[in-house]
């Protein structure tokens, strides 16, 4: 049930940062002002963000993937690239996508004009957005 949850909030996920991204990537070359709106969107794509790290790590800690991981050992573990990507890339790179949407929003809150919030937000999120879709497990998120 964890697993399906972690699937289906993913595209929540997605979809909200990649929104967000967007979003102020494009007003950042209109040089639009800075709203409530897309402070909502920006703290909405954090929230979501750190919802599905808290499903994430509950379903990590209980799969069969982190049982697995703890028979053959690291080692093993890097050679095998399924492995490698369920266990050890895939967890990091999604921790370090939500912990630079964190960054993003903590520092667009300094800035002082929209330009400098826009550019923040697109810099930060874009980043993420581009590891999450890095280390997604393709094969097995269109099951």
């Amino acid at each position: 049930m964890i697993l399906q949850l972690h699937s289906y909030w993913a595209y929540i996920t997605f979809a909200v940062v990649l929104a967000t991204a967007l979003n102020a990537m494009l007003n950042l070359l209109s040089k639009n002002n800075f709203y409530a709106k897309d402070l909502r969107m920006a703290l909405f794509a954090l929230i979501v963000s750190h919802i599905q790290l808290l499903i994430g790590l509950s379903q990590y800690f209980m799969s069969p993937s982190y049982k697995h991981l703890k028979e053959i050992g690291m080692a093993a573990a890097m050679k095998d690239p399924l492995t490698r990507l369920l266990t050890v890339e895939h967890p990091l790179v999604m921790i370090l996508a939500v912990v630079l949407i964190s960054i993003g929003f903590s520092k667009h809150k300094k800035k002082q004009n929209a330009t400098a919030k826009f550019k923040t937000l697109a810099i930060y999120y874009g980043i993420a957005l581009i590891l999450m879709l890095s280390r997604i497990p393709w094969e097995q998120w269109f099951k």
